[in-house]
């Protein structure tokens, strides 16, 4: 066996707050979504349908994510819990510096630009559903 292929899939109350959050701030493009409750697909952004899924790019970074109802109706062991987590989104990317100059007066900076131990430079942000997002290069 060989895995080929992780994708996070994030519970979130609002998925067109997270979709424009995630275009506008980070600059990730939407791949696909789909209609609150019909089961209709998207293929292109539509601020005015509300979306119970998403599904965004950028670069060979893929997120999904899912409204709360939806995702706790799939799986019924997730509706009493939290949306945020015990957990970082861990993404590496050219010109870290560029992108933390861009973003840092949109986001809310958890830890600001360093380097570390380990020859990454780094910064972490909160994301508007509370997930924490790390980004990194090679120093």
């Amino acid at each position: 066996m060989a895995l080929t292929k992780l994708t996070p899939n994030l519970m979130v109350e609002d998925v067109n707050r997270t979709v424009e959050f995630y275009q506008e701030v980070l600059g990730f493009e939407f791949v696909m979504g789909v209609i609150e409750e019909l089961q209709e697909i998207l293929t292109a952004y539509q601020q005015d349908r509300s979306l119970d899924y998403a599904m965004m790019k950028c670069g060979n970074v893929e997120v999904m994510f899912q409204a709360k109802r939806s995702l706790a109706e799939a799986l019924p062991l997730l509706r009493g819990r939290e949306i945020g987590g015990t957990l970082t989104l861990y993404m590496e990317l050219d010109s870290v510096s560029e992108l933390h100059a861009r973003i840092k007066d949109k986001v809310t900076i958890v830890k600001d630009l360093h380097t570390t131990f380990y020859g990454m430079q780094e910064f972490y942000i909160e994301d508007c559903n509370g997930y924490i997002l790390t980004f990194a290069e090679a120093a």
